[in-house]
């Protein structure tokens, strides 16, 4: 449960139809594994203590007395176990009988949650032996396994030690409903809803559930833990795969079909929490009534995926598509803007480094929907006293490729100059030696743009405004930053994407494009070595691939410092040791909060993907904004 974590599980035992004593061995069984697991919650099958299959024998009594008694069996055998357990079996409650799920824990039922929806079309005919779940609330009834028992659909479940986990339950069909009592129960508070099913297998119905299941997360932003009946079900007319998903904020966690046994994951129900917190989606739901449930309070293990990368897709295909809509997106934003403002040029600082590099290849694409020629990029070199042959050459080969307007400023001795006006010492290597040139770069961009009638397009990305890796006045100014969503990690990969892409139309750009994404990343303003970079931006700030997981964590989910090292152990551990994922988090962490007023006037950009700085969008932060809270977690790990 640390961290917001809830580890739980779902399965499908294998059955016999009717034979309750044996149903409820496999059910205890699996509770005692589920336990074991380390899950704190476990959904099982639609009426597993019966089988759902058993049709008319539904009206005898002899079964409805063995499903009860199968019950107290597994409540007999399971009274030392803290495992929240959601069983399926027929429950006759005055005249009626209901398709119910009993919500039980340390041998005692804590609810009764009759299924609210009844399919009775094609191969079901469920109305023929239950009733609906009665309208209304929740009301006691008496004798279950001789125990007073809650009973209604519309109740949930709180576990006392963690507000923010609340359990809600529903069943089979009532998933597939216009309005699934999930929707109130999230609403009310729920950010697990468990599904006990039997739903059978047709061609095709498993990617229906699957949407079904993923949606229903996504839209309730909750956990959702799916189950069907499986092996043991009658196959004379239908199969039964055994399904079992679990999902979580529209993402699945883990999926299995035509097995018996366990699937358990983790559900982070502190970042459902905090996604209801952000975009109050939910608003104000039903006051629900229901039972409080405890548990002993422990580290959970994580078993889900964590994407070392998160911001880049690991199929190829996947990368691929995320690539082409971004390059879309920033495009058809500077499309706009050069439209909008009647530029004739777009005058873009072109480095040979990864950043501008993309940044020319943007504006060349909304040049082609302009349908304008690609002279009208005026591409300006402006080499000072960093600046290494290898990235000079590809920037003028990068312009001469795309056709753009090629100019050199070299501007070394303007900054000189610039030295001896404030009396700064040339052989003093400080910020202000650095700085001193990326503010003239700018100037430089920024005169041209006026004197051609163009604007300036700002190169700097994602990743280095949340580090404020950005000069002041300098590259962090322009007239419009198409990068200023993209982070570091996923510009390598566009920039790789669009290589490809020229692979076969223009060799001499493809290999041009491949020798910029082997450069070391480096803003090149401190002399070169021996002809080569001396300045490695991540020797000096830390590795992106770290700089990019923390700023997904942090500013997506909202997630502490402590959580962040967590999940990062566990996602880079065989990359980076704790010790150095630590040191660069408090980097993180201490120029996020020292640099918020470079964000507070950035220029106009487009917003490509869910994270972004926007000072006029996604984040509104004051610039003094003190980080002592966030230091002293850091102290403490």
């Amino acid at each position: 449960m640390k961290d917001g974590f809830i580890s739980v599980a779902c399965g499908s035992p294998r059955i016999r139809l009717a034979d309750c004593n044996y149903n409820a061995e496999q059910t205890f069984t699996m509770m005692r594994a589920a336990e074991k697991a380390g899950a704190k919650v476990l959904v099982l099958p639609e009426l597993g203590l019966t089988g759902y299959s058993c049709g008319d024998l539904f009206y005898q009594d002899t079964l409805l007395q063995g499903a009860e008694q199968a019950l107290a069996t597994v409540l007999e055998a399971t009274r030392n176990l803290e495992l929240l357990t959601a069983v399926g079996l027929p429950v006759q409650v005055d005249n009626n009988l209901y398709n119910c799920a009993a919500i039980i824990q340390k041998g005692e039922i804590l609810g009764l949650v009759p299924k609210t929806y009844l399919p009775n079309y094609g191969e079901f005919y469920e109305k023929r032996q239950f009733a609906p779940a009665p309208d209304g609330e929740p009301f006691y009834v008496n004798g279950l396994c001789g125990q007073t028992v809650r009973f209604g659909a519309r109740q949930l479940f709180w576990f006392s030690e963690l507000p923010e986990l609340v359990v809600g339950f529903e069943i089979c069909q009532d998933l597939w409903a216009p309005e699934a009592p999930s929707v109130a129960m999230a609403r009310a508070g729920a950010t697990i809803i468990g599904n006990l099913s039997a739903s059978n297998d047709l061609i095709g119905k498993d990617a229906y559930r699957r949407q079904l299941v993923t949606m229903q997360s996504s839209k309730l932003l909750c956990g959702y833990v799916y189950t069907s009946a499986g092996e043991g079900e009658s196959t004379a007319d239908l199969v039964f795969g055994g399904h079992e998903m679990i999902a979580e904020n529209g993402a699945l966690l883990g999926e299995k079909r035509f097995e018996t046994g366990l699937l358990l994951s983790e559900i982070d129900v502190s970042k459902i929490s905090y996604e209801r917190r952000r975009t109050q989606a939910l608003g104000e739901g039903p006051a629900l009534t229901g039972s409080m449930f405890s548990l002993t309070v422990s580290p959970t293990k994580l078993t889900r995926y964590v994407a070392p990368a998160p911001f880049v897709p690991e199929d190829r295909a996947d990368r691929d598509a995320r690539c082409r809509e971004i390059l879309l997106l920033a495009s058809l934003g500077l499309k706009q803007r050069l439209e909008h403002t009647g530029a004739k040029t777009a005058v873009v600082g072109l480095s040979g480094g990864l950043d501008s590099t993309l940044a020319v290849l943007i504006t060349a694409l909304a040049l082609q929907m302009l349908d304008r020629p690609m002279t009208d990029i005026l591409a300006v070199t402006m080499p000072c006293f960093g600046t290494t042959d290898r990235t000079r050459n590809n920037a003028v080969v990068l312009a001469e490729k795309l056709g753009a307007t090629l100019k050199t400023v070299d501007i070394a001795q303007t900054v000189r100059s610039h030295f001896k006006d404030i009396g700064h010492d040339p052989d003093d290597h400080s910020v202000t030696y650095e700085n001193a040139q990326a503010r003239e770069r700018t100037q430089v961009l920024m005169d041209l743009a006026n004197d051609t009638g163009g604007i300036v397009i700002g190169t700097g990305d994602l990743s280095e405004l949340a580090l404020g890796w950005c000069t002041y006045n300098g590259d962090h100014m322009s007239m419009y930053g198409v990068n200023a969503s993209i982070p570091k990690t996923l510009v390598r990969h566009l920039v790789g994407y669009l290589a490809r892409d020229n692979a076969q139309k223009d060799e001499e750009l493809k290999d041009v494009l491949e020798d910029i994404l082997d450069t070391p990343v480096s803003p090149e303003l401190l002399p070169a070595t021996q002809g080569n970079i001396s300045q490695r931006t991540e020797d000096l700030i830390g590795p992106y691939q770290l700089h990019d997981f923390f700023l997904y964590y942090m500013l997506r989910w909202g997630f502490g410092p402590a959580k962040i090292l967590r999940l990062a152990e566990y996602a880079l551990g065989d990359t980076y040791s704790r010790e150095v994922i630590l040191k660069w988090l408090k980097v993180f962490y201490r120029r996020f909060f020292s640099q918020q007023f470079k964000r507070n006037c950035l220029p106009d950009g487009p917003k490509v993907g869910s994270v972004a700085l926007s000072p006029r969008g996604d984040w509104r932060m004051p610039s003094d904004a003190a980080w002592a809270l966030w230091r002293s977690e850091l102290e403490k790990l």
